[in-house]
C-alpha cells in the first residue's frame, strides 16, 4: 500500500492540535484510528515520524521533512477540490513562437470578460506541441501541426507570411518580396516548431543553405547579423520587434494556418467556448 491522503491529514492534525486525542476530535475520528493511520504511514515510509510521550507529541527530523511535503500535497489537493466544486482555476495556453500577435491583448480582455473566475496564463514553450504532451499547458496555439497522434486540433484562422531580414539587407527597401528573392541567401529555420519548411519553395527554387536554429531569440540574432533571412507568420512581426531587423510581406507565399490544440487523453473543460473565443479574433 502507498501513502494515503488521510494518513497525511492525520499527521498534520496531530502536529497542529498537539495530541492524538485532540487530532481525533478535529478529524472526527477515534483516537485509535488516528494512531493506526500514523503507524501505517511510518510503516510505508520506513521512517519513524512521531515521538510520543505521555504529555506531548514531537516530530522526528524525518517527520519534519515529511510534514513539509505533506502540507504542499494537501494544499494542492484542496486547490483541486475547489476547482472541481466551483469551476474556477487556471487555464494555461502554450505557444512555440508567438501567441496571437496583434490579437493577444484583445484576447486577454475578452478572456477576462468571458471567464471572469478563471486565470489565463500564456506560456512560451518551444516544443512541437507547445507543452501539451508534457502536461505543462492545457491548450496550445500552433502554426505547424505536430506528429503526435494524441493531440486534437481545430483551425481558428490564418496569418500572412513575412520575410525577416537585417535592416541593411538589399531587399529591405522593397515593400514586399518573393520566395525566389529570399532563397538567394541562407534561410534560418526552426525545423522542430517553426512554420517554415523547404516545402514552401518549389523543388528547384529552394535556398542553397538552411541554418537550423531552435529558439526565436537565436533566430532574430542570426538574422540581425545579416547572416541569414527568415520567413514567419504575421504574429511574430507583432510580438518580436527588434532594432536592426525588418519584416516584409512575402507576396507569393500561402498564409500560415493557426490552430487551437489540446490533448486527446485529457481534453480541457470549456474547450468549445475557448475555441469560439480564439476563432472570433480572426473573424
Amino acid at each position: 500500500m502507498g501513502v494515503e491522503f488521510r494518513q497525511l491529514r492525520c499527521l498534520m492534525a496531530v502536529v497542529e492540535e498537539g495530541s492524538f486525542t485532540d487530532a481525533a476530535l478535529e478529524l472526527k475520528m477515534s483516537q485509535a484510528a488516528v494512531s493506526r493511520n500514523i503507524a501505517a504511514l511510518e510503516h510505508t515510509l520506513g521512517l519513524r515520524l512521531v515521538e510520543r510521550t505521555t504529555r506531548s507529541v514531537a516530530l522526528t527530523p524525518g517527520g519534519e521533512r515529511v510534514l513539509a511535503k505533506a502540507r504542499r500535497l494537501l494544499a494542492l489537493l484542496a486547490e483541486l477540490e475547489q476547482e472541481a466544486r466551483v469551476g474556477t482555476g487556471k487555464v494555461r495556453i502554450g505557444y512555440a513562437w508567438s501567441a496571437l500577435g496583434e490579437h493577444t491583448t484583445e484576447f486577454q480582455r475578452r478572456w477576462a470578460a468571458s471567464f471572469a473566475h478563471t486565470e489565463l496564463q500564456l506560456i512560451h514553450s518551444n516544443s512541437p506541441t507547445a507543452g501539451l504532451t508534457d502536461g505543462t499547458t492545457d491548450f496550445a496555439i500552433l502554426r505547424r501541426l505536430p506528429e503526435a497522434a494524441a493531440v486534437e486540433h481545430v483551425r481558428i484562422g490564418a496569418e500572412k507570411r513575412y520575410c525577416v531580414m537585417s535592416s541593411d539587407d538589399p531587399l529591405a527597401p522593397r515593400r514586399s518580396v518573393t520566395l525566389a528573392q529570399i532563397a538567394q541567401r541562407p534561410v534560418a529555420m526552426d525545423l522542430r516548431t517553426g512554420s517554415t519548411t523547404l516545402e514552401l519553395w518549389p523543388e528547384h527554387g529552394r535556398p542553397q543553405e538552411v541554418i537550423a536554429i531552435h529558439d526565436v531569440d537565436d533566430w532574430l540574432t542570426l538574422i540581425g547579423s545579416g547572416a541569414a533571412r527568415g520567413i514567419t507568420a504575421e504574429s511574430t512581426m507583432h510580438q518580436y520587434r527588434r532594432r536592426g531587423v525588418v519584416y516584409r510581406p512575402v507576396r507569393d507565399a500561402p498564409p500560415v494556418p493557426v490552430y487551437a490544440a489540446w490533448s486527446k487523453k485529457d481534453p480541457p473543460r470549456e474547450r468549445e467556448r475557448v475555441v469560439e473565443l480564439l476563432a472570433g479574433l480572426y473573424g
